[in-house]
């Protein structure tokens, strides 16, 4: 009995192996000293198919499409060329330090509070209060645009590009219109309805 069960065995063994073997394809026996070999890496670029991948649990199939590239904020990259173009120079301050030299001590810093001229920043400052803008800057010594401003600049410039670039394509293609329509009114034949009846 134990024979019988061993030659039904060895019957069925073959034909259980060759149904799994059929859908995928046969990976080669790996040696207890050597490491598992591994499926080769494929370079070409490969369109997802619709069928289902194998039923090999050791393998992960991800399909998806391949993104044509990615594309960098153009308002931005400008921005950053303005500003490694080099910032605008400070004017220069024409400061008499003729004095300097005069005496042990020199000129010195001037004595006291310019009172008149902290006056009319107050005045300045209240009027600008008053009609809602800006106090700020009132105060900036270094009138640098910062890479923020420059990428709002950039950005401003693009769209009124594009915006006249959209107008003009729109004129031509009303223009285009237009001569289509005029070249089919002049290639129609007249027709009877048309001539005068006697």
């Amino acid at each position: 009995m134990l024979a019988g069960l061993s030659v039904a065995i060895a019957l069925l063994a073959p034909a259980a192996t060759a149904a799994p073997a059929a859908t995928a394809p046969a990976a080669p026996a790996a040696t207890p000293s050597s490491p598992p070999a591994r499926p080769p890496i494929r370079t070409a670029v490969e369109p997802c198919s619709p069928e289902r991948p194998t039923a090999d649990a050791s393998e992960i199939v991800v399909c998806v499409e391949r993104p044509q590239g990615y594309r960098l904020n153009p308002d931005l990259l400008e921005a950053k060329r303005a500003l490694r173009r080099g910032k605008p120079k400070r004017p220069e301050r024409m400061v008499d330090k003729s004095c300097a030299s005069v005496g042990p001590m020199g000129c010195g810093p001037p004595a006291g509070i310019n009172l008149i001229g902290a006056a009319l920043t107050a005045a300045e400052m209240a009027a600008r209060l008053a009609k809602g803008e800006n106090v700020g800057k009132m105060f900036i010594t270094d009138p640098t645009p910062t890479e923020y401003q420059l990428y709002l600049e950039a950005k401003r410039n693009r769209e009124a590009k594009e915006a006249e670039a959209a107008i003009e394509a729109k004129a031509k293609a009303k223009s285009a219109a237009q001569q289509t329509a005029d070249s089919a009114a002049v290639k129609a034949p007249k027709t009877e309805a048309d001539s005068p009846s006697d």
